[in-house]
């Protein structure tokens, strides 16, 4: 029974090449991005992995990433359900913006307070808490059922939602949370115990 858990944020994206803040805004993989995504599916391969089920966010670079990671294992046509639950975070009036331009319009100290403060949210948008607050729910009723019946379940989606669904599972603070970085296209898996705790975790980088 493996009860397995892989995690794995997008590929670099279009808007984050360009250092813009992206959030809900539905923008495409960088051919950079394809290649990490791919990566990704292939590291996974060579552990062997098969999954049972596939959930991803209802933005195209996550879904495309999934789908990259389906094609490397040899499982293109696996159920994959697609929920907004696990988007980013929505950076609200924010979005679309350079984050250099932001620094100009709203002072330095401001920006930094929205993206890496756990609970003050920018204008029109969510702070990471926020966030959690539809991710969490979501996996507890949607995601971790499969992983405790024994299923390898793929999670393709953004920096933000899978920082507060690590934060859950990792028993880390808010304060912890917003420092943790997660690069595009790197795996995290977990193994979860029969009691839905965390048994082990490894992060495939390189």
């Amino acid at each position: 029974m493996s009860r397995t858990l892989v995690l794995v944020r997008h590929g670099q994206s279009d808007w984050n090449l360009k250092n813009l803040f992206t959030g809900w805004r539905d923008v495409d993989l960088t051919e950079q991005g394809h290649a990490e995504a791919k990566a990704a599916g292939q590291k996974l391969k060579a552990r062997g992995l098969k999954f049972d089920i596939a959930f991803t966010s209802a933005l195209i670079r996550a879904q495309k990433t999934c789908q990259h990671i389906l094609d490397a294992v040899g499982q293109s046509d696996l159920k994959t359900i697609r929920d907004q639950a696990l988007n980013e975070r929505d950076y609200g009036d924010l979005s679309g913006l350079n984050k250099d331009d932001a620094r100009k319009k709203w002072g330095e100290e401001q920006v930094h307070i929205w993206r890496r403060s756990y609970d003050v949210s920018p204008p029109g948008g969510e702070s990471l808490k926020d966030t959690g607050a539809r991710v969490w729910p979501y996996y507890l009723h949607d995601l971790q059922p499969h992983v405790l019946r024994g299923e390898t379940v793929l999670v393709a989606a953004h920096g933000n939602s899978l920082r507060a669904l690590i934060m859950a599972l990792d028993g880390k603070s808010g304060e912890e949370i917003v420092k943790l970085e997660l690069g595009t296209g790197v795996p995290v898996i977990y193994t979860l115990n029969a009691d839905s705790t965390v048994a082990s975790k490894e992060v495939l980088e390189g």
